[in-house]
């Protein structure tokens, strides 16, 4: 591998890029030039996945360097910023200018183009996905051609683009729907049984702006539970909460997810009221989130059946705990993207952070698939999981759709790559050449 950046892993370290170089282009001309002459291409960002989604046996294209704001449209309350561009830069320049995004991820470290091709999300029974945001995408296509896809053209095509997996080509910029600037506080609350959510789980799950329950599943039950709310007009110094929640006892110093690691990395808690930036991540930029090294698997079912699913998750907690960091529950609002997990249905998102056991996790998951087959869980798209391709294809009915779209953009496959190829065969024309 020929290295033009930095080094040939993934954030975690557990997958090692296959690429045969990988750049760093400095300009969208020179995207254009070298995916117009390559063979095999393919986008990186900030490397937060944990397969081989953003890999390529060709050219790596890292989008370190395009990673400015291209232009802040007041009139129509959006922003264009180049693709790798990351959360917690833009949105620092957003709230100087009193403009913020809906939602945010747990991280505010990874690149807007890369969370949104994966429908990365955060938290909140009415917060879509970071993808629902977009308002338009500009790529660079197979033969080295700039096209814009946008909302506004009326024609859906933007709602199969959006989550592209890398599939359709290099997002070179995207453009997003902005609101304005508001104020949060995050509160944590210990101690939440499972059993709370019986009959409860919707007054749970909506009990603040965003909503998130930890648990190491060492008990039936969470240990945490973070609470942000959005403040009302003013400018309070710290929101008054109640001491319990749903059994659950307010925290009374902060706290890290993981049991026992120091919570200097996590963004302010304790009913501090701040920026609605530095509360929505559960970490902060200017810190490293990881426990260490790392995996991660994330499943999403439908609303209705959070309770169902996280019972049966409990019943493997015996296995799961041992190979654990801790697992989140957090809510998704449905959208209307053709290959997002939570198209056409409101979601939970039931995430696993591993310890850096690979094989030993990797024999866990058919059971943990297995468990959540009854609610037709859908993975994460850039985490680890072993479901076959055929139950994968069956969970996404605009799959033959964007499998049309794909042979528009990238008639011969140069966007392909052994994940794609072995998930959504399809998606690959038939007389694509190597």
């Amino acid at each position: 591998m020929t290295e033009n950046s930095r080094n040939d892993t993934n954030w975690a370290g557990n997958y090692r890029f296959q690429a045969a170089e990988i750049a760093a282009p400095a300009s969208v001309e020179e995207i254009q030039e070298r995916v117009a002459r390559g063979n095999r291409v393919k986008a990186l960002g900030s490397r937060h996945s944990f397969n081989g989604i953003a890999d390529t046996e060709g050219t790596l294209l890292s989008m370190e360097k395009l990673n400015r704001v291209v232009e802040l449209d007041e009139t129509n309350g959006r922003v264009k910023v180049e693709g790798g561009i990351r959360y917690g830069e833009l949105c620092a320049y957003l709230d100087e200018r009193e403009y913020a995004l809906p939602n945010l991820a747990s991280l505010p470290h990874i690149t807007v183009a890369g969370a949104c091709a994966t429908a990365t999300h955060g938290s909140g029974v009415r917060n879509g996905n970071l993808s629902t945001s977009v308002h338009a995408l500009d790529l660079v296509t197979a033969n080295g051609e700039k096209v814009e896809i946008s909302r506004d053209d009326g024609d859906g095509t933007l709602q199969g683009a959006v989550v592209g997996l890398g599939r359709l080509g290099i997002v070179t910029a995207i453009t997003l729907d902005l609101i304005p600037a508001f104020r949060m506080s995050q509160t944590v609350y210990e101690g939440l049984a499972l059993d709370a959510l019986a009959g409860h789980t919707d007054e749970i799950l909506s009990a603040a702006y965003s909503v998130s329950l930890f648990t190491d599943w060492r008990q039936a039950g969470f240990n945490q539970v973070w609470l942000k709310r959005k403040e009302a007009a003013g400018d309070g110094s710290q929101s008054q909460e109640e001491q319990s929640f749903y059994g659950a006892t307010r925290a009374t110093e902060r706290k890290h997810p993981v049991s026992g690691l120091p919570a200097d990395p996590c963004s302010e808690q304790l009913g501090i009221v701040g920026k609605w930036y530095e509360r929505l991540p559960h970490f902060r930029m200017n810190f490293t989130p990881s426990a260490g090294e790392e995996l991660q698997s994330e499943y999403f079912v439908p609303r209705a059946a959070a309770y169902d699913a996280l019972c049966a998750i409990e019943r493997l907690r015996t296995q799961i705990a041992p190979l654990l960091y801790v697992s989140e529950i957090r809510t998704i609002a449905a959208d209307e993207l053709w290959m997002s997990p939570c198209y056409g249905q409101d979601a939970v998102g039931i995430h696993f952070t591993w310890k850096p056991e690979q094989a030993a996790v990797s024999r866990l998951l058919p059971l943990i698939e297995e468990a959540l087959a009854p609610y037709k869980a859908r993975p994460h798209w850039a985490k680890l999981f072993v479901m076959p391709a055929d139950r994968l294809r069956s969970l996404y009915v605009r799959l033959p759709d964007f499998e049309s779209l794909v042979a528009r953009f990238d008639p011969d496959g140069k966007f392909r790559n052994a994940y794609t190829e072995r998930l959504l065969p399809g998606a690959h024309s038939a007389g694509a050449g190597d």
